[in-house]
């Protein structure tokens, strides 16, 4: 309800920006896209190296 409320606060006030908003909102939501996909990657790729380095002290036991 509330965004509702600033939704139509910024129409009145200011509806070049609510327009420029409605129309740019898909396409920024699709150049964030492959954004998304390198930080799924940068993230995977970091945990498998950490799984890697932290191998031998699982092995000996040092993480339980």
């Amino acid at each position: 309800m509330l965004k509702l409320l600033l939704w139509l606060v910024l129409l009145v006030l200011c509806w070049p920006l609510a327009v420029a908003v409605l129309l740019f909102w898909p396409v920024l939501w699709l150049v964030s896209i492959p954004l998304r996909l390198v930080g799924i990657v940068f993230e995977s790729v970091l945990a498998l190296v950490f799984a890697i380095l932290m191998l031998p002290a699982r092995i000996l036991g040092g993480m339980r």
